[in-house]
């Protein structure tokens, strides 16, 4: 007992004094020597149950963590997955249309002026000196016509002039010897009086002789075909040997045929009958794009000239001239135009790719995509269809993510992937199509 009492001193006797103050270090070693329980002993009880506790507490927090990271670990795999599950598909926003539109109408390109020449007598073509595409000068002779019937009338006209002035120099002869015998009352008043009335008679007739003479004559000018003014002589319907007439000619008998047509190509009109939408729109000023198809690579800028300010009720459409100086004689009277009309409207429209469309029963729609990445089907106006885009003037907006090519198992609030197009040609192309093709088209 003693050398166990010796053992306890001298490790109580260990116990560095900076531990237990020195004035509590006789009464320390009286307490452990009374109670048999060493102080060393104590200390290394204390620090074993620390580390056990703190080991204990570290195997809580590790084992609190890994349940933790397994659970956000699993919760990231389930998103993951639903992510994974949910289609792609990609979206494309709407662009704005400007405040325009563009309609393209056929019109019919003609000579500013143009005159179709007839014949006014009948005979047989006697020659012809001018041919398609001869420019010509005011008063040219064209063509000249043979008329043996007319110039028989003309010859028993002129005839007939002159046995009628013998007729009445008579009559005036015999009207001037009675009035010279009144005085002397040797012929009656009533035959002078009759005398005198039978010269004026005369003197009518000859008058209607004459009259007739004229206007044989002025027939006979039409026998030589002139030009009407300076231009291009766009037709020739004759050939020597033709028998024409007012009422037609020996190609066609039952029909009225011109002979020539001249027409001044210097400066063309063109004629379009514009929808009554437009109707407001037109006004001086107003240009608009034109084609021909012989120059198709070639636009032609014409100037509005006139509209007739009418409505035909069967088309609801206004006859409307354009104009244009074609000094280069580029264009031709009487060429097929495509128009391209544009004016200024009042609307807020959107364009899209035609393959975001999708159909229903009832209306056309387009599928978007919500804020919450979910599928909402809307409701669309179409204002235009083209082969590429779609303009829409109700139902869209500007921040509207259009899915693009979606799928027929799509359905109302279905969870979707927005994924990004691998290349930029397999993004959709809502650019409006150039006129040049819009005319092909």
């Amino acid at each position: 007992m003693s050398q166990q009492m010796d053992k306890h001193d001298e490790q109580s006797s260990t116990i560095p004094s900076r531990s237990i103050p020195a004035r509590f270090q006789h009464q320390l070693n009286e307490f452990w020597r009374r109670y048999g329980v060493p102080f060393g002993q104590a200390i290394a009880r204390r620090r074993g149950k620390a580390i056990a506790s703190l080991a204990i507490l570290l195997c809580v927090m590790y084992l609190g963590y890994r349940l933790y990271d397994s659970k956000n670990d699993a919760a990231e795999i389930h998103h993951e997955t639903l992510e994974e599950t949910a289609p792609a598909v990609t979206v494309t926003l709407p662009m704005a249309v400007p405040p325009t539109e563009t309609i393209i109408l056929p019109g019919n390109i003609v000579g500013w002026y143009e005159a179709p020449i007839y014949a006014r007598v009948t005979g047989y073509v006697k020659m012809w000196y001018t041919t398609y595409g001869a420019r010509v000068k005011k008063g040219d002779l064209l063509a000249e016509i043979s008329t043996p019937d007319l110039d028989a009338e003309y010859r028993r006209a002129k005839a007939d002039l002159k046995s009628v002035r013998a007729r009445y120099k008579l009559a005036e002869v015999t009207a001037k010897r009675l009035i010279a015998l009144r005085s002397t009352y040797a012929v009656s008043e009533q035959s002078i009086t009759v005398e005198e009335q039978h010269m004026k008679t005369q003197a009518a007739l000859v008058k209607a002789a004459e009259q007739k003479v004229k206007n044989i004559e002025a027939f006979i000018g039409f026998k030589k075909i002139l030009a009407p003014f300076d231009g291009v002589v766009v037709q020739r319907n004759i050939n020597v040997g033709d028998l024409v007439s007012k009422e037609g000619n020996l190609s066609n008998p039952n029909g009225i045929t011109n002979l020539y047509t001249v027409a001044i190509v210097d400066k063309l009109r063109l004629f379009v009958n514009v929808p009554s939408r437009f109707g407001p729109f037109l006004h001086p000023g107003l240009t608009v794009d034109v084609t021909v198809p012989q120059l198709p690579d070639r636009h032609f800028t014409f100037s509005f000239l006139t509209i007739a300010r009418h409505f035909e009720p069967g088309t609801r459409t206004a006859i409307t001239v354009f104009t244009i100086d074609n000094e280069d004689h580029a264009l031709w009277p009487g060429s097929y135009a495509q128009v391209h009309i544009t004016a200024p409207v009042d609307r807020q429209a959107f364009s899209m790719p035609y393959t975001s469309l999708v159909f229903q029963e009832r209306s056309a729609q387009v599928a978007v995509v919500t804020d919450d990445d979910r599928v909402h089907f809307k409701r669309i106006k179409i204002s235009k269809l083209t082969n590429q885009i779609i303009e829409v003037e109700e139902g869209l907006s500007a921040s509207d993510r259009i899915i693009n090519n979606p799928s027929n198992a799509l359905l109302e609030g279905d969870k979707v992937r927005v994924v990004t197009p691998a290349s930029d040609d397999d993004r959709p192309n809502t650019q409006e199509p150039s006129s040049e093709q819009s005319s092909a088209e």
